[in-house]
């Protein structure tokens, strides 16, 4: 299975640099006159949005905007966002905001499309057609949805996060401007640029499926292929020099938009390649800790790479040699992966631990029992993973045991 095989889906346009917010009117204009725009009541009330405002008046755009859109975006906020704007008729909804925001747009597009209720879409492949177009904002860099075919929201009738994935829910037109990033506090540009990086790594280790004429049509998701896995490493390499210096001072935009870049790349990556064990565990941890995606997956990457280790040296080899690694020989550098990874997100701040995030030792049982129900992820590792497995890693993580640990 080592010939040339790769799959790429991306939005129909991307538009990336300082300054393309403005050409959100004119952009919008061509799929329609009448644009819903999903946001949160941060951004509503910045410049920024009376600017963009601005922009589809002046294109001859009608606009109703809503502005509640929730972190980890429950279920009922969606629902409440579709009955509120249904009698508008959108013809194009724009996604402006971080990746909870994205998501809105993408599900609020679907239901106003297809109907019924979310859970009617749960999965891979259960959307039936097009949907209205979505132009995806993102005013942070790390979930990559504005390129991705997936929506991530919380259903209270489950305890963890479900998810849509389909070809269909990939934004028409992505409009990345760094400049919208340049108010994304320390924090969260840390957690946000964690969870890229994670998206990378997982998407370059994931398995590599027998690649027949099906596998695009049959999984949204399809493994490790040649496409992704160049994404992959652009990101990679862009977060490991430049994620650290847009941490440290968020004024820098050239940083702030090789970050941005990286994320996009991450996103296109696992768009197509998907993620692995970091993801599926981290699912229940947030949902016991309330603590975010991206700071669960950061924690937890460098014990999934000691886990994967076996099944992975030449992928380890390449993160090392793109997150800068001198080393010449492809052993050391494999071995060397997981210890420059935990360096990066050391120093952005991410807990070392599950302790670190408020995981208590009497919950580990649960947390990997949690986890193996997201099969998607766990048939994606690379290492084959069973429920053992995963209560090693999470043992590790929580005790802090780690190949990149030792002196």
């Amino acid at each position: 299975m080592n010939e040339l095989f790769g799959i790429m889906r991306a939005p129909r346009a991307v538009l990336f640099g300082n300054g393309q917010r403005l050409a959100l009117g004119r952009v919008a204009a061509a799929l329609g006159q009448r644009a819903l725009i999903c946001t949160d009541g941060r951004f509503a009330a910045t410049a920024e949005m009376s600017e963009l405002l601005a922009a589809l008046e002046g294109a001859g755009v009608r606009v109703q905007v809503y502005d509640r859109t929730q972190p980890d975006l429950p279920v009922e906020g969606v629902y409440e966002c579709v009955a509120a704007h249904r009698a508008f008729q959108p013809e194009v909804i724009v996604g402006l905001g971080g990746g909870s925001c994205l998501d809105m747009a993408k599900l609020v597009s679907l239901l106003l499309t297809h109907g019924g209720q979310a859970s009617d879409y749960y999965g891979e492949y259960k959307v039936p057609g097009s949907v209205i177009p979505v132009i995806a904002m993102p005013t942070t860099s790390g979930t990559g949805s504005e390129v991705t075919p997936v929506a991530v929201l919380a259903d209270s009738a489950r305890d963890l996060k479900v998810g849509v994935s389909s070809p269909h829910l990939i934004p028409h037109t992505a409009i990345c401007d760094p400049e919208l990033t340049l108010t994304c506090p320390k924090g969260l540009t840390a957690i946000a640029g964690a969870d890229a990086l994670t998206h990378a790594i997982e998407a370059l280790t994931a398995v590599r499926r027998n690649p027949d004429a099906d596998i695009a049509q049959t999984r949204v998701f399809v493994g490790k292929n040649a496409f992704s896995d160049q994404q992959a490493l652009i990101a990679i390499r862009a977060l490991a020099s430049y994620l650290p210096r847009a941490v440290e001072d968020g004024s820098d935009l050239h940083a702030r938009g090789q970050v941005m870049a990286a994320a996009l790349a991450a996103g296109l990556a696992f768009g197509v390649a998907g993620t692995a064990a970091a993801h599926a565990i981290q699912y229940p941890i947030g949902a016991l800790t309330h603590t975010a995606h991206g700071a669960g997956v950061a924690t937890l990457m460098p014990y999934v790479m000691d886990f994967n280790a076996s099944a992975c040296g030449a992928d380890y080899a390449a993160i090392s040699a793109a997150m800068g690694d001198p080393d010449t020989d492809p052993a050391r550098l494999a071995a060397n992966a997981p210890r420059h990874v935990h360096e990066l997100f050391s120093r952005i701040g991410i807990p070392a631990t599950l302790a670190g995030l408020g995981v208590r030792a009497d919950q580990l049982g649960w947390i990997a029992e949690q986890s193996m129900l997201a099969a998607r992820l766990v048939t994606n590792n690379p290492r084959p993973l069973d429920q053992a497995g995963i209560a090693a890693i999470v043992a590790a993580a929580h005790a802090g045991h780690g190949s990149f640990l030792s002196s």
